[in-house]
């Protein structure tokens, strides 16, 4: 089959709508998430949305839905438990010890396909339902709301915790429902990437728009830019190579983006800066060179003047 004849059928056209919808909902809390420094967040949080996702499958045959619970409540816990970085990062670490055990034990009691586990794992982003599509829509709105609603709060509270405490921002509420939309964020992008690969969409394109500019919207752009080129670049190389999964494709163009960008940083963007420094200096020394041409002759016209009348007083 040719790629259009991929692209006619249904079952991609689905998975490229579940792609589009991570990949805009990671790469818009990417670059908050670094900002807070919460990758090991969502580290934990996508390990024990296995759990939950194990959970689903035992009790209701329903991966997504388990997963959507699980996280919801890792996020809680994550949330109360710590609110420094050191608290935070000890608490996550006792909770992923804990429910990936518990992970384990469920999905030894499940008596179904082995796939279906595999699949929480490396996901399966071929497999989406219509159902599913309509659950990862309603999560991408309410993901894209909050944020609307929290940027403000959230950007003050990150950047100077307590500077914004002071002027009476309620950090741990603000920290908190982050946590809720991280891991709602994390629960749509499992299943895409799977659990073990989220951080390729939560984290990656994020890391690296943050190489390439300081200005928070711009790097919330370029993230989401990047997100979208991974998830569905990813998607089409997929078809292209059937033998290979998705995740993989999406994870190596994440990190693609990624050295680019370093190297970018590191290389490109000073030279350009120092060319458009010294574009910038030739430009101020010319208009004030020009300036001086033009106050010339009116300086001269008066010498003349005062010479003149110098030597009518003299006649």
């Amino acid at each position: 089959m040719t790629l259009s004849d991929y692209l006619s059928e249904t079952f991609v056209r689905n998975a490229l709508i579940a792609a589009t919808l991570v990949a805009i909902t990671a790469g818009l809390i990417g670059p908050v998430v670094i900002i807070r420094d919460l990758a090991f967040a969502v580290h934990g949080t996508a390990e024990l949305a296995f759990t939950g996702a194990a959970a689903g499958l035992v009790a209701a045959n329903d991966p997504v839905l388990g997963a959507l619970l699980g996280s919801i409540v890792v996020a809680t816990a994550i949330g109360l438990l710590g609110n420094r970085v050191r608290e935070r990062n000890s608490a996550i670490g006792v909770i992923l010890a804990f429910g990936l055990g518990v992970g384990v034990y469920l999905l030894s009691l499940y008596s179904g396909f082995a796939t279906a586990a595999t699949n929480i794992l490396f996901g399966q982003i071929f497999g989406v339902s219509p159902g599913q599509i309509t659950l990862l829509t309603a999560i991408a709105a309410g993901v894209l709301i909050a944020m609307v609603l929290l940027y403000r709060p959230l950007l003050f509270a990150s950047v100077d915790p307590e500077l914004a405490e002071a002027r009476g921002v309620r950090t741990r509420l603000v920290g908190l429902l982050f946590v809720y939309v991280l891991a709602l964020t994390v629960t749509e992008a499992a299943q895409v990437v799977g659990t073990l690969l989220v951080l390729s969409l939560a984290i990656t394109p994020a890391a690296a728009a943050s190489r390439l500019s300081a200005r928070t919207p711009v790097v919330i752009a370029v993230s989401i830019a990047f997100a979208l080129i991974a998830a569905d670049g990813g998607l089409v190389l997929s078809l292209l190579r059937p033998n290979v999964k998705a995740s993989v494709f999406i994870s190596v163009i994440s990190f693609a983006f990624y050295v680019l960008a370093r190297v970018a940083a590191k290389f490109v963007l000073p030279a350009f800066s120092a060319r458009r420094r010294a574009s910038s200096s030739t430009l101020s020394e010319t208009l004030v060179d020009g300036h001086a041409t033009d106050r010339a002759p009116d300086g001269a016209a008066v010498a003349s003047v005062a010479t003149s009348e110098r030597e009518d007083g003299v006649g």
